[in-house]
């Protein structure tokens, strides 16, 4: 498979970093600048040609990436989307809330990747700091504090709110896992009466957390510092350090003594990191996301909650008032009692009922029926219009298409020799079932073997082989009917 080709629309102070990295990936199609000396001179360094915005919008390259003032990603943001082309745009998505939902409905309906340039969310560093979390070493989330401090870049078009805290923003709620239920933003603006150069917002969510990012371009020194504060833990992601020294897990803990809490301070641990450019990684997983059908991690629902908060804080800063935000509707249903993990892709219209439990890193498409226990991921894919009936396993190596049929406690296994004492994660085998399958109830699908487009695989069958298309398998091991 061809990889997708990129232009890079915005060749400037971070525009040409992007245009670096989809060059190294060997994806960067061509240039576009209104500054025509930037464009040619990219052009002339990477060996692409300079093109018009409209000339992007009449051509085959498949994608755009979106690097100019943020005044303009709404408009070309929306002709991009319209022209039929994948958007990475930088933060922010929009300048209103509205526009970012405009943005958001275009893309679900012309069926196209739009993904925010959220960095952080890339980080080796973050995303361990996030694994931490999940897996509860810091124990339950307390406070979250987020520091985004320097000297300059000083700018007119947007106050040290929207050009610093959306990086600050997004990783707090990717942490947290839902929007804030209220925003506090206090401010001082000293170079220009009308444009905030310090601000402090404070958030508050529903399940008690509370978080606050403090953002200045008036600062004697460059800080990038994110503090997260659990019952069972601290941590702290410092990204100024060396590499060794970027994220540090400080396993302290209270205790009370004589009905007084007494902090016992234990040492630091450095949790080791593998070394890479964030921003290299942020690209990889644009074009990934591209080729596999699969949301981006900073998609622009995720943009749009950003924006969300953002949007509010402004409004706090004009009102010095707390702003409360209206509840996010999720679009898709979760009985109470299931579990989705963070880091699930979930599309529109999807229910999944009683008892069932998605895992981190799962990818379920659009109006999807998850029955009762069932048990998906981790880093399974399943299509659109799948059902999904009771008591089914879904272990990570299966690919369902669209429109397949898992019908009541049909089983999917995933390596051959199992053994409780001996670890064979390496060994899972990939399992993929095309489109229109039906897997009949009680069938079995031994792992490593592909399902053809629309077979039927009767109940209580037992697949030990590829299954061709349309072919009908009933039996023990299965055998081939018709097709």
């Amino acid at each position: 498979m061809n990889k997708v080709q990129v232009c890079v629309i915005g060749c400037g102070y971070w525009g040409k970093n992007l245009v670096r990295n989809f060059a190294q990936l060997g994806v960067l199609a061509a240039v576009c600048d209104a500054n025509k000396s930037l464009a040619e001179k990219a052009s002339q360094e990477y060996r692409v040609p300079q093109l018009s915005f409209e000339e992007v919008l009449k051509s085959e390259i498949g994608a755009v990436v979106i690097a100019t003032p943020a005044v303009q990603h709404f408009e070309l943001t929306k002709r991009a989307l319209e022209a039929g082309k994948h958007v990475f745009v930088e933060k922010p998505l929009a300048l209103d809330v509205k526009e970012a939902q405009v943005l958001c409905q275009i893309a679900a309906d012309v069926n196209r990747t739009l993904m925010v340039g959220h960095l952080l969310q890339y980080h080796p560093a973050f995303l361990a700091l996030k694994e931490l979390v999940t897996k509860g070493t810091l124990g339950k989330l307390q406070y979250i504090y987020s520091n985004r401090l320097n000297l300059g870049k000083f700018r007119n078009e947007e106050n040290i709110l929207w050009s610093f805290a959306p990086h600050d923003i997004s990783m707090i709620l990717g942490l947290v896992g839902e929007l804030p239920e209220t925003v506090y933003a206090t401010g001082a603006c000293h170079l220009n009466h009308q444009i905030q150069d310090v601000t402090t917002t404070h958030m508050t969510f529903h399940n008690g957390i509370q978080a606050h990012i403090f953002v200045s371009w008036l600062h004697p020194y460059k800080e990038q510092k994110l503090v997260v504060v659990g019952d069972g833990g601290m941590a702290v992601f410092d990204d100024s350090l060396p590499w060794d020294e970027k994220l540090k897990i400080y396993p302290h803990k209270v205790t009370w003594i004589d009905g007084v809490p007494q902090a016992q301070k234990a040492d630091s641990i450095e949790v080791d990191l593998e070394v890479a450019e964030p921003l290299k990684l942020e690209c990889e997983h644009f074009i990934e996301s591209i080729e596999n059908s699969v949301k981006p991690r900073t998609d622009g629902q995720e943009g749009l909650r950003v924006l969300q908060v953002l949007d509010a804080s402004q409004e706090s800063l004009h009102s010095h008032k707390t702003i409360e935000l209206k509840k996010e509707v999720i679009p898709y249903f979760v009985h109470d009692t299931s579990f989705v993990d963070d880091g699930c892709q979930i599309g529109r219209g999807t229910k999944i009922w009683h008892f069932s439990h998605i895992l981190k890193g799962t990818t379920i498409g659009e109006n999807c029926i998850i029955g009762q226990n069932v048990m998906i991921g981790s880093d399974v894919i399943v299509g659109n219009n799948c059902k999904i009936q009771n008591n089914v396993s879904l272990y990570k190596g299966v690919v369902l298409e669209d429109g397949v049929f898992c019908g009541p406690s049909c089983v999917f296994t995933n390596v051959h020799t199992p053994r409780a004492e001996i670890e064979r994660k390496n060994e899972f085998r990939p399992t993929h079932v095309e489109r229109g399958v039906t897997i009949g109830a009680n069938a079995t699908i031994v792992a490593g073997n592909r399902l053809g487009a629309y077979c039927l695989i009767g109940a209580g069958a037992v697949v030990t082989k590829n299954v061709k298309p349309h072919a009908i398998i009933v039996g023990n091991p299965g055998n081939r009917l018709a097709g």
